[in-house]
């Protein structure tokens, strides 16, 4: 094999790589969307649950599937709406903050601060691991731009000319 044939390699790997990446967000997505469904679903039939899970994973479970900021009353009321029993904590509202909180310092929330106080959480897409030396980053890095250069139009705009600074004068 040459050289080529072996970056050509390295190439579809790194691709696929990433491909499956997106691919597991998509399928968490999915997972925790279908376990909030099976929930409420179960709550509205009656059943109750075989294996309860906890509060913990069922405030996974609720800002994952949410897809959007949320404030801990929200996910209280989601968690309510689902089935969880939240009755079973003296102050639920207390309960639901400590796990955000801890969620966000381990990293699997973000804490968003809104200047009403009223703040929120998101989830924190996953990063991809990436278990690649600095060879192979510098590798990608030059790769991509080689490809933006050859998917660039050759006849593109002109270049704009520097702004310069309305008090001195310099470019900027």
């Amino acid at each position: 094999m040459t050289q080529d044939d072996y970056r050509r390699a390295l190439e579809a790997a790194i691709k696929e790589y990433e491909d499956l990446g997106t691919k597991r967000r998509d399928i968490d997505n999915r997972l925790a969307e279908l376990a909030q469904t099976i929930g409420t679903l179960s709550k509205l039939l009656g059943f109750t649950p075989t294996v309860p899970i906890g509060l913990t994973d069922a405030i996974r479970i609720v800002v994952r599937g949410a897809g959007v900021p949320m404030s801990p009353t929200e996910v209280r009321d989601r968690l309510r709406g689902m089935g969880f029993d939240v009755s079973r904590y003296s102050n639920d509202l207390a309960a639901v903050h400590t796990i955000l909180k801890r969620l966000n310092q381990s990293g699997e929330l973000r804490f968003l601060p809104r200047p009403n106080g009223a703040h929120q959480y998101s989830w924190n897409r996953p990063v991809t691991p990436v278990l690649l030396g600095p060879d192979i980053l510098k590798f990608m890095r030059d790769n991509m731009h080689e490809r933006e250069a050859l998917l660039a139009d050759e006849e593109s705009p002109p270049a704009r000319p520097p702004r310069r600074s309305p008090r001195s004068g310099r470019t900027r």
